[in-house]
Parts: C-alpha cells; structure tokens; sequence
C-alpha cells in the first residue's frame, strides 16, 4: 500500500450546540488539516497521486470554510462543526472528488484536523459500519 499526505489550513469560527463547557460561546481557530491518500498502485510515472493535485484539492474545500462561521455553512447546520465533523466532511469530499474524476486506485484514507497543537481528530472509513 503506498500513502501520501499534503497539509492545508484555514481560519474560522464555531461554536458547539448542546456542549456544557466554553466551547459552547463562539470561538476560533487557525485549523491545520493533514490529507492521507493511499492505494496499491502507483500511476505510470511512478506516482500513486500528483501532490499538486492533492494540495488543490484540499485547499479548494478549506477554502470554502476559510474565515467563516462554520456553524452557518450547510455541512453544519444541524451537524455540531466539531474537529471530527470537520475531518469527516473533507475526507468524503476528497472521495466524491475522486469518483467523479473516476480515479479509482485512489481513495482518501484519513482526515486529521488540529485545532491546535497539542488536539487533533482523525477521521477515516476504514472500520466504518
């Protein structure tokens, strides 16, 4: 199995419903969000995916939640924009982007989206029901 990960960020702001504690007031972060793509067979340069390609991918999604008030964007109108929602979100957007550029040797294997550096959530299908 070959890997490969590309870093983006965005800056927005959220708040989490039904959450006792601070984070339920409206608050930011500068979020750093890793993309993992893998697959077993690289293409015929030797690559399993372009990392340009990637990069632009992840950052046309990031850019959409970039200094914005995520709990206003319709992924999160009733789903709480926490870390793992977030990380959920991009990897299967990654995913549909895939399909429909019919790459099927490629699939987004995780999502890790920090907060900051000391939290991170990690999304992936792989033991999804």
């Amino acid at each position: 199995m070959f890997y490969i990960k590309v870093r983006g960020y965005f800056s927005s702001a959220h708040n989490l419903r039904n959450y006792a504690g601070s984070c339920e007031n409206l608050h930011g972060h500068n979020w750093v969000v890793q993309l993992t793509l893998r697959g077993k067979r690289l293409d015929g340069t030797g690559m399993l995916f372009d990392f340009r390609r990637a990069r632009e991918w992840l950052n046309e999604i990031l850019n959409g939640l970039d200094h914005k008030y995520l709990n206003d964007l319709p992924p999160f109108k009733e789903t709480n924009p926490t870390s793992e929602n977030i990380a959920r979100y991009i990897l299967k957007e990654v995913n549909r982007r895939l399909r429909e550029a019919r790459i099927l040797n490629v699939e987004a294997h995780s999502v890790e989206v920090w907060e900051n550096e000391n939290s991170c959530a990690i999304y992936s299908e792989d033991e999804e029901e």
